[in-house]
Parts: C-alpha cells; sequence; structure tokens
C-alpha cells in the first residue's frame, strides 16, 4: 500500500521501506512505476498515467476498478467499485467475448 511520503502515508511503507515523493516530472513516474514492477513480480503491462492523472479522472478509476480495453481501443468492460464490486465470472465473460472464444 504505497503512497508518497510527501502526502498521506500508511506507516507499513516505512516499515517496508517504501518511501518515495510523488513524482513532479512524467519520466520519474514511469521510473517508479518500473521499479514498483519488478520489485512487486508484476508480469503483465504496467500502463503508466499522464503527470496530470488524466487518464484517472476521464475513466474514474478511484477508488478501484478493473477494465478491459477493447483491441479497438475501447472500453470493453468496466467493473463496479472495487473491492467489493469486482465479479470475477462478469470479467471473465467480457474477456472470452473481447478474445472471441
Amino acid at each position: 500500500m504505497a503512497h508518497p511520503s510527501d502526502a498521506w502515508q500508511p506507516a507499513a511503507n516505512e516499515t517496508e521501506k517504501i518511501v518515495y515523493e510523488d513524482p513532479k516530472q512524467y519520466e520519474d513516474r514511469v521510473s517508479l512505476a518500473s521499479t514498483c514492477s519488478v520489485k512487486l513480480g508484476i508480469e503483465f503491462p504496467a500502463l503508466v498515467d499522464t503527470i496530470d492523472n488524466s487518464t484517472e479522472t476521464a475513466y474514474t478509476a478511484w477508488p478501484d476498478r478493473l477494465y478491459i480495453v477493447g483491441q479497438n481501443g475501447n472500453i470493453a468492460f468496466k467493473s463496479e467499485a472495487g473491492p467489493f464490486g469486482f465479479d470475477a465470472d462478469a470479467l471473465g465473460e467480457a474477456l472470452r467475448k473481447e478474445l472471441g472464444s
């Protein structure tokens, strides 16, 4: 549960040595996202929002949402707010539909 050190931050961040300032430049945000992906063992592509958070604003991904971006670039699936609104069956069905299987 990482949050920037210059904003609200849970105590666990210091305990786990996850202490970073909020990036002010896009390149810094990309670098930090890359570091997180490697340290967390994330094996799928990670997308990084612009520094002004335009994608988060456009798609209202807060607090948590699951999206499928279709092959045509449009949103093919948007979950309810999570984590309690996540529906694995609906997500799976949307993936099957998008992949044609």
